[in-house]
């Protein structure tokens, strides 16, 4: 399931109601008069102890390009004593995007049918510019070898990773981002 015009996703954005009309700005943007093939909107709030923080992402896919747009609330302190908001855009050629991975959360899986969504799915998008490398000493199964094997690990890109959940955003949220995940790997296939 996706919404494939600019009126939609503005309006998704409006919905969201995180700094609506900056938001869009920054997206329109980098968007920058194409068309919008798909979108996913995710606001997300987070309570610390003494503040509540809010965060929206918006994924805009385009016949070219991979949009993705950030905006941040940052509260005052004793170096700025206002609140402020921060927002970024990253746009991305289709040729650049390496790889999506969609991770679903299915419980009961012996009752799960065909079609049904699952609980939650994480969509994990990369291209190259977030890199991950986790090492840890490497060793073997002597337990009285005192060699130093050197070191072994993963590299992972995950410039991106993002998580819905039918408890948390509902289902719509879970189809919306299973649409636009799709919708990414059919023009990265290309």
């Amino acid at each position: 399931m996706t919404d494939t015009s600019l009126a939609d996703l503005r309006a998704a954005i409006q919905h969201a109601g995180y700094y609506p009309e900056l938001v869009a700005e920054a997206v329109d943007a980098s968007v920058a008069g194409e068309p919008v093939d798909a979108f996913v909107v995710h606001q997300e709030t987070t309570f610390d102890s003494e503040e509540v923080r809010r965060h929206i992402t918006v994924l805009v896919l385009t016949p070219t390009r991979l949009v993705l747009g950030h905006a941040d609330d940052h509260p005052a302190d004793a170096t700025t004593p206002t609140p402020f908001m921060t927002s970024s855009t990253e746009a991305v050629p289709l040729s650049g995007v390496r790889s999506v991975v969609v991770n679903r959360v299915i419980s009961e899986p012996l009752r799960h049918r065909v079609g049904a969504l699952p609980q939650e799915v994480t969509v994990t998008i990369g291209w190259g510019a977030v890199s991950r490398l986790d090492l840890e000493p490497a060793s073997c199964a002597d337990p009285d070898c005192d060699a130093d094997h050197g070191y072994t690990g993963t590299a992972a890109a995950d410039d991106i990773a993002l998580r819905v959940s039918e408890a948390a955003e509902g289902g719509d949220a879970v189809a919306r981002m299973l649409g636009f995940a799709a919708a990414l790997s059919r023009a990265t296939a290309r």
